[in-house]
C-alpha cells in the first residue's frame, strides 16, 4: 500500500501539479499587489471611492441592494484574468511561436497514394505467386 501511494505520488504529472500549484500561490500574491496597488487607486481616482462596493446601494422595502459589489467582484476577475493574461500567457505564446519559428522544419516523407499502396500489393502477390 505505500509502495502505491509513493508511486502515485511520484508520477509526473502529480509533480507536476504540486509545482502549478506553489507557483500559482506565488504569483497570487504578483496579481494581488498589481490590483491594490495599481488598479484599485485607479478606480478610486475615477469614481471617488476606494472601490465599486459602494456604487449603486439603493434600498427597497428594507431590503438593501448593492450593484457596486457584484460590480466589484466582476472588476476583480477581470483585472486578475488580464493580469495572468499579459503576465503569463501571452509572453508564453511569444516565446512558444519564437521557438517554432527557430526550430527547423522536419520534412515528413509523403505518405503513398492509393494507387501505390495497390501497386505494392500487386507486385507482393504476383512475387508469391512466382
Amino acid at each position: 500500500m505505500i509502495q502505491g501511494f509513493k508511486n502515485f505520488i511520484m508520477r509526473g504529472n502529480v509533480v507536476d501539479l504540486a509545482v502549478a500549484v506553489v507557483i500559482g500561490a506565488a504569483f497570487g500574491s504578483v496579481v494581488t499587489a498589481i490590483v491594490d496597488g495599481l488598479i484599485t487607486p485607479l478606480v478610486a481616482a475615477v469614481f471617488g471611492q476606494p472601490n465599486l462596493a459602494a456604487v449603486g446601494n439603493f434600498t427597497l422595502n428594507g431590503a438593501d441592494f448593492s450593484f457596486g459589489v457584484v460590480l466589484q467582484a466582476l472588476f476583480n476577475f477581470l483585472a486578475v484574468a488580464a493580469a495572468i493574461y499579459f503576465l503569463i500567457v501571452a509572453p508564453l505564446n511569444a516565446l512558444a511561436e519564437r521557438r517554432k519559428k527557430d526550430e527547423p522544419a522536419i520534412d515528413e516523407p509523403a505518405s503513398p497514394t492509393e494507387v501505390e499502396l495497390l501497386v505494392e500489393i500487386r507486385d507482393a502477390l504476383r512475387a508469391e505467386r512466382s
